[in-house]
């Protein structure tokens, strides 16, 4: 086994799993270190036992090493296969998840996800996606590191040189901006028209009044380049939580209904918005939806399954998922 592929297995499996950040981030950076190394220089570093002498290799990663060079399948990477492989299947939604071909809503470390833009969308190509959108922060998010004008300036000029490599799998850009306590959006007009995808979400307030906080969110996505409102209720369903933000649900959807504005099913574990009975009211107000994993690591990717399986529960049309769409009809439609 290619000792890369090995740690970056690994990597990929503790990310899925919501491991500890530092732990991943171990074998990602011996993945980088190895991958770094001329032909045959691992091999002779194992031979003569000098392997954790370079920086960003340690003990247990070294350990599966050596062992991918010994034609062994490392025994940590083994335990967490069969571990993935006893989780309880997601039941529902296989007919959708095999009709999805992207992702709308993802981070990178130029914001506050753990892994570089090249190994998101890396990523995301070879769990079969056609095409993913780069959705890092808007700049009133600083805790998140949101990128300020320039800075998406910049990774619009990044994306536009992976895309020269990558084809055919395309990573679109995009950005996850802030829904504003009057209900405009955290970046210059002139950003968002660039942009592919414009996910909006709110970040800030989100104990405002119900009444204010339906004007917030029928502005935002009425605005001409909002795309798909993201995790619209906030809340968080693991450790101490945090309650769902109150809106009046049925004036929200209509706006998104009739903006053509779709309503996001997010799948990250902790958050699993909207709850099923606001899922379900997205349905009956004829939103169009985009089931998307909010990853923030590469590993994060490979959630969607739950959502479909949401999605399926509450009478998704797949006709009305974005994210089955090609990257042609996304933007034709996002544009």
């Amino acid at each position: 086994m290619d000792p890369v592929t090995a740690l970056r297995r690994i990597a990929f499996l503790l990310e899925r799993s919501q491991a500890a950040t530092y732990r991943v981030k171990a074998f990602r950076t011996a993945a980088a270190a190895v991958d770094a190394m001329a032909p045959g220089e691992a091999a002779e570093r194992v031979a003569a036992k000098s392997l954790e002498r370079v920086t960003g290799i340690g003990p247990r990663t070294a350990e599966v090493i050596r062992e991918a060079l010994a034609g062994e399948t490392p025994g940590y990477l083994d335990r967490l296969e069969q571990e993935a492989e006893a989780e309880p299947p997601v039941e529902g939604g296989q007919d959708l998840f095999a009709r999805l071909t992207g992702d709308c809503h993802m981070h990178s470390d130029w914001s506050d996800g753990g892994s570089p833009i090249e190994e998101m969308g890396r990523t995301a190509a070879e769990l079969g996606h056609a095409w993913a959108v780069l959705t890092d922060h808007s700049p009133r998010l600083t805790v998140a590191k949101g990128l300020s004008p320039e800075r998406l300036r910049e990774q619009l000029e990044v994306v536009e040189r992976l895309n020269e490599e990558w084809a055919p799998f395309r990573l679109l850009t995009g950005i996850e901006c802030d829904i504003l306590p009057d209900g405009s959006l955290d970046q210059e007009d002139e950003l968002l028209e660039r942009l592919d995808v414009v996910v909006v979400s709110v970040h800030s307030k989100l104990r405002m009044d119900p009444a204010p906080m339906t004007r917030r969110l029928e502005a935002a996505v009425r605005h001409p380049r909002a795309d798909v409102l993201g995790h619209c209720t906030g809340r968080l369903l693991d450790g101490r939580g945090r309650p769902e933000s109150r809106f009046d649900a049925e004036r929200v959807f209509a706006a998104c209904a009739e903006a053509g504005t779709a309503v996001e099913i997010n799948c990250r574990p902790e958050r699993r918005d909207p709850p099923l009975r606001l899922l379900r009211a997205a349905v009956a107000a004829g939103t169009l939806f985009a089931i998307d994993t909010d990853a923030h690591a590469p590993g994060q990717l490979d959630w969607q399954r739950s959502g479909c399986a949401r999605a399926e529960e509450c009478g998704v049309p797949v006709d009305r998922v974005v994210t089955t769409w090609s990257a042609e009809r996304l933007q034709e439609w996002a544009g």
